[in-house]
């Protein structure tokens, strides 16, 4: 009786850890439940101030099963006038993010053309992302690190910066893509774009012709790159609306594309400068994005 005493705990407890061991894979309800969105801020000392960002967190992210996984990551870029909230706001993102297992970053860019200004000391988004963001993003969460695990996206405004940073840094992106984008940003100046919008360029960019217009201008950059960049780039997914003010630029860069052999993808489809054309392609990207990302 005595060694059935003892015998007894014992039991119980290799039946619990076979039971932990064990432990049922989520139902469909809970992953449908589980995916995380929320908005966070980084204490920017580049920017001297807080700048807040979104992230949604795949669905089984926080499921203990799951407690060692790395997941890629795609950090989305809004437009000029826009902020950090518009693609969760103004697009089913949320939806869309329940097919992959992505961590999803929205970000501010404010009004800064995703660049370091030459006039504020205090508006380095260029930097401020590739060297505190990402590195914040990665610290927190449980992040795929490689290259080949991490997307850029961006409309407007924000795709000129997301094809002007897959070019800029090739060995930290798989895939850069681009909706509507401003791409020939860094051509505008006051004399041809008068205005506030020719005029807070000018500010960010510095004067016509300057080093700094050149390293930032995306179409100088590609005439420039030899084949041995070329190789290095990541592959460029870019559409634009028929209807789209921008579209002939469009056409231009990707004629640029073509003449340099740089792997692209690019569509040109019914559609105007607005979030029923974008909230569209960022699913398609999604998908195209899907073939490219490490798994």
């Amino acid at each position: 009786m005595r060694r059935l005493r003892l015998a007894l705990p014992v039991l119980f407890f290799c039946l619990s850890v076979i039971a932990s061991a064990q432990t049922p894979p989520p139902t469909k309800d809970q992953v449908d439940q589980s995916i995380v969105d929320g908005i966070r801020e980084l204490d920017s000392k580049m920017m001297g101030r807080k700048m807040p960002y979104h992230v949604i967190t795949p669905k089984l992210y926080s499921f203990k099963t799951e407690s060692e996984r790395a997941y890629p990551v795609l950090y989305l870029l809004h437009g000029l006038t826009g902020h950090y909230n518009n693609w969760p706001e103004r697009t089913k993102l949320i939806e869309y993010a329940k097919e992959y297992d992505w961590i999803i970053v929205s970000v501010e860019g404010g009004d800064g053309w995703y660049t370091d200004s030459v006039s504020n000391e205090k508006e380095k988004y260029e930097s401020y992302i590739i060297k505190e963001l990402i590195p914040e993003i990665e610290k927190k969460y449980r992040v795929d690190k490689r290259r080949e695990a991490r997307a850029i996206a961006g409309l407007s405004m924000g795709g000129y910066g997301a094809l002007k940073f897959g070019l800029k840094y090739p060995e930290m992106f798989v895939i850069a893509g681009s909706f509507s984008g401003a791409l020939s940003a860094a051509e505008m100046t006051e004399k041809n774009r008068p205005g506030a919008i020719g005029k807070s360029i000018d500010a960010i960019f510095g004067p016509e012709n300057s080093d700094n217009r050149k390293a930032n201008d995306i179409f100088d950059i590609v005439r420039k790159a030899t084949p041995e960049k070329i190789k290095t780039l990541p592959y460029f997914y870019i559409d634009c609306g028929t209807e789209d003010f921008l579209f002939q630029i469009n056409r231009d860069f990707i004629s640029l594309l073509l003449e340099k052999k740089i792997p692209h993808e690019y569509r040109q489809l019914p559609g105007t400068h607005n979030w029923q054309y974008w909230d569209s392609q960022v699913k398609e990207f999604f998908r195209v994005a899907s073939l490219r990302i490490s798994k």
